[in-house]
């Protein structure tokens, strides 16, 4: 082709780089394209997520709370496990509650930390997956 072994051997590399190069952008693009635009249908979030029975607990200002939640996980086998650790989701939820005054569920920010704050303190506890959300289904605050 060219007369200089050095100049071929280079070409030779380049274009091998850049097949691989694009082989293994072809190969990204098939692995992560689903067909989907990334949020998922209620029939998923439903099959993934656990209702988690009312629990009535103290809270530190004297009062009481009656509240119930709906938790949304990423995979089967993370709703499988958050069921097996029933115990431990119930304890988590009423140690969040019960370091709380009546005041801290004041308007809509005092009711979303203590989703986030319950999501967090089951993430950490979790092994096969993760908690995506957690949902007030029922709440009643008594002072």
């Amino acid at each position: 082709m060219f007369r200089n072994k050095l100049v071929n051997t280079m070409i030779i590399i380049l274009l091998i780089i850049s097949l691989l190069g694009v082989v293994a952008l072809v190969m990204v693009n098939v692995y992560y394209a689903d067909g989907t635009t990334g949020e998922e249908s209620i029939d998923e979030i439903l099959k993934h997520s656990l209702d988690i029975e009312e629990i009535t607990t103290n809270l530190q200002s004297g009062g009481y709370l009656r509240v119930q939640f709906k938790v949304q996980t990423d995979s089967k086998d993370a709703r499988e496990e958050l069921e097996k650790r029933d115990f431990q989701v119930r304890n988590i939820i009423i140690y969040e509650i019960s370091n709380k005054k009546s005041s801290d569920f004041a308007g809509n920010e005092g009711l979303a930390k203590l989703e986030q704050d319950i999501q967090t303190k089951l993430n950490e506890v979790m092994k096969d997956g993760s908690v995506v959300k957690v949902y007030t289904t029922s709440f009643l605050l008594q002072d």
